[in-house]
């Protein structure tokens, strides 16, 4: 059954959430775009007015970060889910409308409030439907819808800067995603599921088999829980939350200053508008395989998380690198560096993985998820900051920064990598045996569960107890062990 299962899980849920993601990619940074097709000089921005027009965004989000986690856990899902996006569309689409910079200032404030709820909603269902061992190649294909709304944009503002008429190539650039995103609501609204227990498009013993599923071999069940003072503390007393924290900050200063700059920055090399759009395009590719590949093999090898993380953002540090030494560099070492840097977006993925593999208990995951998009809003809000207009077009502060902080995110990333594996067998010291990585603990007391990779044997084996179906945390489960 397992298999036939999956599959209708992820037939149902993986388009849905990839198509939604690109969307929110797509809309997010179109302004990159949009700067290079006339909105400068049409809202008349100045200085570092457009640096701050490309943060203003994340303190949106980090406005609604933590209320959006509450209400997650508290409403259906998918239906929250929907109606935030119909106000994300139209927001975009209002975007065509402004003149000035308080406009842009006021619109991108609300996108950020809007799109805070995708990637926390996102991450909660993914727990809440899949097992340790699927949930980082699920998390790498729907957040590779990122690059690939990347492609699909540069595509699109390639076409659309061809348009010339009174409204203008920007303005046509938000209408039309507006509009695309405001009608994938109702497709949201009417094919996405809350939970196990209503999804519709499962028979009621294919229902229990994935419950049972989450239960054993998951991160513990999602339903009928209630907010926990305890585990909110037990969140901010955890190593494992100010690595990951850390972490998170560290590889989103680079992301917000290039995700917003980066045709700007290509354009610095000697290309048109235009040209600039397409460049994007193989770049958007290397991003997506990078994001795909890690989640792919997260998924299989169960302690090469970190690993992985380290893969994917040394590129980066030499691409910096080069980019930053350009003076002494010719245009195609600039062009390398600019496409090592393309493996970067594959670090916040790995980790919402390790996030979603390591921690359980609702509201202790969905604590660490707000913190983690607090870091994330922190970090994209300060990136765009060091693109100084003064120091156009080479930014040499930028790609120095960028540089040392993908370095730290190396240390970083093998530290937590140690501290895990410690904390591995400490718990094996204490409780007696060995337990698994790839079960969710508890049941049986987490010591024989883990047959092969058969998640089916392992459903039919277990005799869960009630703590099994209890909202319990990571450091209350026998058996459980993490993920590095």
């Amino acid at each position: 059954m397992t298999q036939g299962v999956l599959r209708k899980i992820d037939r149902r849920l993986i388009p849905l959430l990839f198509v939604t993601y690109m969307l929110n990619f797509m809309d997010k940074t179109i302004l990159s775009s949009a700067s290079v097709f006339g909105l400068p000089e049409d809202t008349g921005l100045q200085g570092q007015q457009y640096s701050w027009v490309s943060s203003i965004f994340y303190f949106g989000y980090l406005a609604w970060s933590y209320p959006t986690t509450l209400l997650i856990a508290r409403l259906p899902p998918a239906k929250y889910m929907g109606g935030n996006t119909l106000f994300w569309g139209a927001v975009v689409a209002l975007t065509a409308a402004c003149t000035n910079y308080g406009g842009l200032l006021s619109v991108r404030f609300l996108l950020g409030v809007a799109e805070a709820t995708v990637t926390p909603t996102f991450v909660f269902m993914t727990s809440t439907w899949y097992t340790r061992d699927e949930m980082p190649v699920r998390t790498g294909i729907w957040f590779s819808g990122n690059s690939f709304g990347g492609m699909v944009a540069s595509l699109l503002a390639f076409g659309i800067g061809h348009i010339h008429d009174s409204v203008g190539p920007w303005r046509w650039m938000f209408i039309i995603l507006g509009g695309a995103t405001f009608l994938w609501a109702f497709v949201l609204l009417r094919l996405l599921p809350d939970s196990i227990s209503s999804a519709s498009f499962l028979t009621p013993a294919e229902r229990q088999f994935a419950s049972d599923r989450a239960v054993v071999a998951g991160t513990g069940r999602t339903e009928q829980t209630r907010w926990r003072r305890e585990q909110v503390v037990e969140c901010l007393v955890d190593p494992k939350t100010w690595f990951l924290l850390a972490l998170e900050l560290l590889t989103q200063i680079p992301n917000g200053g290039t995700q917003n700059f980066a045709n700007l920055v290509i354009k610095s090399f000697g290309f048109s508008s235009l040209q600039s759009t397409l460049i994007n395009i193989p770049y958007s590719m290397l991003s997506a395989a990078a994001i795909a590949g890690t989640g792919y093999l997260a998924g299989r090898y169960r302690q090469a998380n970190c690993l992985l993380l380290v893969a994917a953002v040394l590129p980066c540090v030499v691409g910096s690198a080069l980019i930053y030494a350009r003076d002494s560099t010719s245009r195609g070492v600039q062009m390398l560096g600019y496409f090592l840097l393309s493996t970067g977006p594959a670090a916040m993925p790995l980790a919402l993985s390790l996030v979603q593999v390591n921690y359980r208990g609702v509201t202790k995951k969905m604590t660490v998820t707000a913190l983690l998009f607090v870091a994330y809003c922190a970090g994209n809000i300060a990136g765009p900051q060091f693109f100084r207009s003064s120091e156009a077009p080479l930014y040499a502060t930028a790609f120095r920064t960028i540089m040392v902080c993908y370095a730290l995110v190396v240390g970083l990333a093998l530290g937590l990598r140690v501290y895990l594996k410690w904390a591995n067998a400490r718990r094996a010291g204490e409780e007696g045996f060995v337990g698994s990585a790839g079960v969710a603990g508890a049941v049986a007391g987490g010591k024989d569960l883990d047959i092969g990779r058969s998640v089916a044997a392992i459903v039919a084996q277990a005799e869960p107890s009630s703590q099994d179906y209890e909202d319990v945390t990571d450091w209350k489960t026998a058996g459980f062990r993490y993920r590095y």
